[in-house]
C-alpha cells in the first residue's frame, strides 16, 4: 500500500525549502549571473567604474598568446591528472581488495591523502621537493648523485604539480573502485576462472567492463577536480612559474582578479573555463555513455 506525504498547508513545503533557495540564490545563482555580466565590462580598480565593452574581453583573451599558452597548460595538466588518478586508483583498488593480512590498514592508508586539505597537501610537497632541503633531493643525491631543481625547470615543475594533484585525489578513486569491485557478480568471475581465463583476461574482458558505470562517474568527477580544485598546488608550489609553465586557468583567474584587479577579464576567463568544462562533460556523456555496461 502506497503512502503519500501530506501537508496541512500547501505553503509549508515552500517555507521549508526557502532557506535552501535563499542560500542557492545568494551564493550560487547570483554570483554566476554576475560573473557573466561582468565579463562584458571593463572594470576599474575595486569596481569604481565600469564600461560596457561587449565581447571585447573574450576577443582579447583568444588573441593573447600568453592566455592560449595557459589554456594549453590546463589541457595537459587535466589530461594527465585524470588519467593517472583513475589508473593508479584502479590498480591500488584491485590490490587493496585482496583479503590479505592487514587489508583494513592498507585501505585506510590509501584513502588518507584524500582526507587532507589541498593546501596541506601542497605544503607537504613543497617541503618534500624543496631543491635545497627536501627529502626527495636528499635521497636522489645520496643514491643517484642528482638533485633536480623541481621548481625552476618547466617540465619538472609541471610534473610536480601533476604528481601532487594525483596523490591528493587518488584516494577518492580508490574508495569508489573498491566499492565497485566488492559488488561485482562473483559467479561471472568464477565462470571465467573455470574456463581458464588468465588474470589479465579476467580483468580486461570482465572486471573492467563491469566497472564501466563507476569509471564513467569518476571520469566526470576527476575532470571537474582537475579544472577547478588544483589552485592550491600551483599557488603553493610554483606560483604559475617558471615563465608561466605551470600557470593554469583557475590560477590565472585568481591572479587577474585579485592581484592585477582586472575584474572584467577574470570574469571572462571564468566564463570560458565554465563553458569548457560543461562542453567536456557533455562530450564525455555522449561518447562514454554508450560504452557503459549497466548489466548485473
Amino acid at each position: 500500500m502506497e503512502t503519500h506525504a501530506a501537508y496541512k498547508s500547501r505553503w509549508l513545503p515552500w517555507v521549508l525549502l526557502a532557506p535552501t533557495f535563499a542560500i542557492l540564490l545568494a551564493f550560487l545563482y547570483y554570483p554566476t549571473l554576475e560573473t557573466f555580466r561582468l565579463s562584458l565590462y571593463r572594470v576599474a580598480f575595486l569596481g569604481l567604474r565600469k564600461k560596457f565593452t561587449g565581447l571585447a574581453n573574450y576577443k582579447e583573451l583568444f588573441t593573447n598568446p600568453d592566455y592560449l599558452h595557459i589554456f594549453g597548460n590546463t589541457v595537459v595538466f587535466a589530461f594527465f591528472v585524470v588519467m593517472l588518478s583513475m589508473a593508479v586508483g584502479l590498480a591500488l583498488s584491485i590490490l587493496a581488495n585482496q583479503k590479505v593480512s592487514g587489508w583494513r590498514v592498507y585501505r585506510i592508508l590509501l584513502i588518507w591523502p584524500y582526507a587532507l586539505s589541498p593546501a596541506v597537501a601542497g605544503v607537504i610537497f613543497l617541503f618534500m621537493f624543496n631543491p635545497q632541503s627536501g627529502i626527495v633531493n636528499y635521497i636522489l643525491g645520496a643514491t643517484l648523485g642528482v638533485t633536480p631543481d623541481w621548481l625552476t625547470n618547466p617540465t619538472l615543475a609541471m610534473m610536480l604539480i601533476i604528481f601532487a594533484a594525483v596523490w591528493k585525489n587518488v584516494g577518492y578513486n580508490v574508495v569508489f573502485y573498491i566499492a565497485g569491485l566488492q559488488n561485482l557478480p562473483g559467479s561471472v568471475l568464477e565462470a571465467a576462472l573455470i574456463d581458464g581465463a588468465t588474470p589479465w583476461q579476467r580483468f580486461w574482458k570482465i572486471t573492467f567492463p563491469l566497472l564501466s558505470p563507476m569509471t564513467f562517474f569518476l571520469l566526470i568527477i576527476n575532470t571537474i577536480y582537475a579544472f577547478f580544485e588544483a589552485f592550491p598546488f600551483v599557488d603553493l608550489l610554483t606560483k604559475g612559474g617558471p615563465n608561466n609553465a605551470t600557470n593554469i586557468l583557475i590560477f590565472n583567474i585568481y591572479r587577474d582578479g585579485f592581484e592585477y584587479y582586472k575584474t572584467g577579464m577574470a570574469a571572462a576567463e571564468s566564463v570560458i573555463l565554465f563553458i569548457a568544462v560543461v562542453f567536456l562533460t557533455i562530450m564525455q556523456f555522449r561518447v562514454g555513455e554508450g560504452r557503459v555496461h549497466y548489466g548485473s
